[in-house]
C-alpha cells in the first residue's frame, strides 16, 4: 500500500504579515494512521523540501499524542524536511492520496495545475481521495469527467464559515470553502464547529476541521481494505 501525502508550500497568511502553512496535527495524525497500517508513505509539496508549518499549530494547546510522537520521531522529521516536488509524482504509483489542511493550501494547492491534474487522475482511476479542514479547498478548480466541478452533486465538507469567522480570517482567505462548494452545486454538510465530522461520497472523503483528520485517514484505509 502506497500513500501520497500532499502538503502546502505557501507560508504567507494573505497580507496580514503573519505566517501560515500546514497544520501539524492534520499531518501527524494521518501519517501515523497510515504508518501503523504498514503503508509506504511519500510526502510531496509544490516546491519540494520542507513545507512551512503554521506556527499556531505548534502552540501547546493544539498538541496531541500524535504530534508529540512526531516531534520524537527523527525519521519522520527527515521525511517531512525532504518532500519531493509535486510535479515529479506519477499518480499511478499510489493507491490513495491525502491532503492535510492549514490555510496554506487555499493559496497554492488550490491553484496548482499539478495538484488539479493529480486529483482528476485519482478520481478517474477510482482511487480514494482524502482531504481535511482547509485542504478540501484544493478541489476548487478540479473537474469531473463531464467538465463540471468535482463537488457538483456530491456530499462534501470542509472548514466552515463559522470556524473561519472564529479564527478571524473570513476577510483574509482567498475564498470560503463552504460558500464555494455550495455555489458549485456540492451538497455541503457540516457538524458542530471544531467537532470531528467526516463525509464520504464514493471514493471522495472530506473532513471538516483538525479534529476530523484521523477519521478521514481511517476512512481512506477502509476504502483500500
Amino acid at each position: 500500500m502506497r500513500v501520497l501525502m500532499v502538503l502546502t508550500s505557501h507560508s504567507d497568511l494573505g497580507n496580514t504579515g503573519l505566517k501560515t502553512g500546514f497544520w501539524l496535527e492534520e499531518f501527524a495524525a494521518p501519517y501515523y494512521v497510515f504508518k501503523d497500517a504498514g503503508a509506504e508513505i511519500v510526502l510531496a509539496s509544490p516546491a519540494g523540501g520542507q513545507p512551512p508549518l503554521d506556527p499556531k499549530s505548534d502552540l501547546p494547546e493544539f498538541q496531541t499524542e500524535l504530534t508529540h510522537r512526531f516531534k520524537a520521531d527523527s525519521a519522520a522529521q527527515h521525511e517531512l524536511a525532504n518532500t519531493v516536488t509535486l510535479a515529479s509524482i506519477n499518480p499511478d504509483d499510489f493507491d490513495t492520496v491525502f491532503y492535510p489542511g492549514g490555510h496554506g493550501p487555499l493559496w497554492d494547492l488550490a491553484e496548482s495545475a499539478d495538484s488539479i491534474a493529480l486529483i482528476e487522475h485519482f478520481d478517474r482511476s477510482g482511487k480514494p481521495l482524502g482531504l481535511v479542514c482547509h485542504a478540501p479547498g484544493v478541489l476548487r478548480h478540479v473537474k469531473n469527467t463531464a467538465g463540471e466541478p468535482i463537488v457538483k452533486g456530491r456530499q462534501v465538507t470542509g472548514f466552515t464559515n463559522g470556524e473561519e469567522a472564529a479564527v478571524a480570517l473570513t476577510d483574509v482567505v482567498p475564498f470560503l470553502i463552504e460558500d464555494t462548494f455550495i455555489a458549485q452545486g456540492g451538497h455541503y454538510q457540516k457538524g458542530p464547529d471544531w467537532a470531528p465530522f467526516v463525509v464520504e461520497d464514493g471514493m471522495l472523503i472530506t473532513g471538516q476541521n483538525p479534529a476530523s483528520s484521523e477519521g478521514v485517514a481511517k476512512a481512506l484505509l477502509a476504502k483500500l481494505a
